[in-house]
């Protein structure tokens, strides 16, 4: 199966990961939320310190993006419950406990999950940048940062960054409304109207015929020559990590205001689409200091690209990729075509994440056409990866001994979908079969 790592040949799930076979994988070395929180290199400190900085943003944000009013100019998504999904989904298997949907994919600006990461790590750098200035100070009115004077500042400088689509995505909206120059490098299953998207902006799209890796590494290398050059690198960058960390404190207010109670007799159950990791990372470690104990995520990644599932549990993380064990690296689900996680994410989440699983891309178009026929509701299919989760719970021959599931609640966040293009979109549902 692989000579690169022969020890792995015998591996009972590495086998299963080499020939597609779906599988629900719970963390071994998953530790106490206290003991686990150790070994992130980050604090609940730093957490807050990146709250406070979005809403110091958060005037500015409103002012350049009128969608984001509603809020205030915090980039930030409702919470629904989705009953005829939780309904069809437990005439599929046993579902306990209630189906809520995080709706990231609705988030303003880019409409993805990556509208929290990569947007605040432009924001970092601008706010780094107009403070070197010393015409800046953190008492300001930041919506200074959108006029003629500091466009030019940041206009001098460059932002590169690898991506699949999403994050370019985020990362190519909010750079060029501050006047950076933005460069976002894209690897061959990117989408073509997200490209689109990004040259509409004024972004420079660099096309690879590689994987995600490739066009990271071609970004990261690009951006080494030039000092003016930042680049933004989605496998290393704690940063972009805890831009996502946010959305996990402010959770829990989102969920007292439904009336919905977490604790060890209630627990939260999370589901996060898992490319090469940061996004889900960040919001895991999030939830993990909010909610401690009482909650567990969960990674989920296609068959043919479970790069996370693949580090984490052989323990060799980025020194492994899919391909080491004969996989492909293609899936529909191009938000999540990553063959090799993140080093930095998989270290700092080996004692904290609960577990992965996998699912078949026939699964995620069956989800996705299945959640648009029940609830109306329209998603990339990396989104779906999330909705199997609760069945692999309810199925599951091995649970934990901590698995109260007559009172959990299932959240199954949805990472993108709401700027798909309707042509896209029908094509995607296309691919969908029904119960």
């Amino acid at each position: 199966m692989t000579d690169k790592f022969p020890a792995l040949n015998k591996n009972k799930v590495v086998q299963q990961l080499s020939t597609h076979t779906p599988l629900l994988w719970h963390n071994p070395q998953c530790l106490s939320t206290i003991e686990g929180l150790q070994h992130v290199g980050l604090t609940l400190e730093d957490v807050q310190d990146a709250a406070e900085r979005l809403q110091r943003f958060a005037p500015l944000i409103a002012e350049a993006f009128p969608e984001s009013r509603a809020r205030g100019g915090i980039i930030e998504s409702d919470l629904v419950e989705i009953p005829a999904m939780q309904q069809a989904l437990a005439q599929q298997g046993p579902l306990h406990g209630k189906l809520w949907l995080k709706k990231d994919s609705h988030l303003p600006i880019s409409g993805s999950i990556k509208a929290r990461g990569g947007i605040y790590e432009v924001l970092v750098l601008a706010e780094k940048l107009a403070l070197e200035s010393g015409e800046f100070s953190e008492q300001d009115d930041y919506r200074r940062l959108l006029t003629p004077h500091f466009r030019q500042l940041f206009g001098r400088y460059k932002i590169a960054v690898g991506s699949t689509g999403n994050l370019g995505l985020s990362i190519g909206i909010m750079g060029a409304t501050l006047g950076f120059q933005v460069i976002v490098h894209m690897s061959a299953d990117a989408r073509e109207w997200k490209k689109q998207r990004l040259r509409d902006h004024h972004v420079t799209v660099v096309e690879h015929q590689n994987d995600y890796s490739v066009a990271v590494e071609q970004g990261r290398q690009t951006a080494a020559d030039d000092p003016y050059c930042f680049f933004i690198d989605d496998e290393h960058s704690p940063t972009l990590f805890l831009g996502y960390a946010v959305a996990g404190l402010r959770l829990p207010a989102q969920l007292a205001a439904l009336g919905i109670t977490v604790d060890q007799e209630h627990p939260l159950y999370v589901y996060l689409p898992c490319g090469v990791g940061g996004g889900p990372g960040g919001v895991a470690f999030g939830l993990k200091l909010a909610f401690g104990d009482a909650v567990r995520c969960y990674f989920a990644e296609p068959t043919h690209s479970p790069c996370m599932l693949l580090g984490l549990s052989t323990g060799y993380h980025d020194a492994i990729s899919v391909q080491d064990i004969g996989l492909d690296n293609h899936t529909l689900a191009d938000g999540l075509a990553v063959g090799r996680a993140s080093g930095f994410v998989g270290r700092a989440m080996q004692s904290l994440i609960d577990g992965c699983y996998t699912l078949s891309d026939q699964r995620l178009s069956d989800l996705q056409l299945l959640l648009h026929h029940t609830e109306n509701m329209s998603l990339e299919p990396s989104a779906l990866a999330g909705m199997q989760g609760p069945l692999w719970m309810g199925n599951d021959p091995n649970p934990s001994p901590h698995a109260a599931l007559d009172h959990a609640t299932h959240l199954v966040w949805a990472t993108g979908g709401s700027m798909v293009p309707k042509e896209e979109m029908q094509r995607y549902l296309a691919m969908g079969n029904l119960p």
